[in-house]
């Protein structure tokens, strides 16, 4: 069929890979480790420097992508979105104080917070999460299979406890009715804080939260 003769095939058979051929597989192996302890979340991107960083090896994004293609690793993909922010028209509205300064100087003066959803076998499961944005650490998050003001109130109250922050805290979320409502608003008095919200529809505004609950979903779920 390829219309060579027996003896060049087994020749060619024979001959060692070429030096680019053994470094493609060398590659590879190390690929596909990278790629596999990132619970298969790495890109060409993210891969290139573990590579660089952790092997020392050097290598353009598009060498990586072809050997990733050829070995079938493909990155997950996000799930659908769920919309977990609920708004009244005649609920309080605070005064969006943090404009996007997502900077802290020292712990415990700037916290933000924000809920999310993720998918288990017998339905929803909504994470509150409270964010300390001197170090982006979660200082607190509370779970629940309903979506009620409880879980903000929880999660608050488990940042609360572990941090002891003193008066001035400028606490900043979106416009939900659950951080709108008298019963958080008062935490937020008691504890001397500053309430700071997102305008009406603007993710960008609690970015940082966003951020996060992108990683945990993508990469961690």
């Amino acid at each position: 069929m390829l219309e060579v003769s027996l003896s060049g095939y087994y020749a060619w058979r024979g001959r060692p890979e070429s030096d680019h051929a053994q470094e493609d597989t060398v590659l590879s192996e190390n690929i596909k480790f990278y790629f596999e302890r990132s619970r298969e979340n790495y890109g060409t991107l993210r891969l290139k420097a573990d590579l660089a960083q952790e092997a020392g090896l050097q290598v353009s994004r598009r060498r990586i992508g072809r050997l990733m293609k050829a070995a079938n690793l493909e990155v997950r993909s996000k799930r659908k979105f769920r919309t977990t922010t609920r708004s009244k028209d005649n609920s309080p509205v605070a005064e969006n104080i943090l404009n996007r300064d997502f900077y802290a100087s020292a712990p415990n003066q700037k916290w933000t917070t924000d809920i999310t959803y993720l998918p288990c076998m017998e339905g929803w499961l909504y994470l509150a999460t409270v964010m300390d944005l001197y170090s982006r650490k979660i200082v607190g998050w509370a779970m629940h299979d309903r979506l009620d003001t409880l879980l903000v109130t929880e999660a608050l109250q488990m940042a609360l406890n572990r941090r002891r922050p003193g008066a001035g805290l400028l606490h900043h979320s979106d416009r939900g009715s659950h951080y709108a409502s008298a019963a958080y608003r008062q935490a937020l008095q008691r504890l001397e804080a500053v309430q700071s919200m997102s305008r009406k529809g603007n993710c960008w505004d609690n970015s940082v939260q966003e951020s996060f609950f992108a990683t945990l979903k993508t990469e961690m779920t």
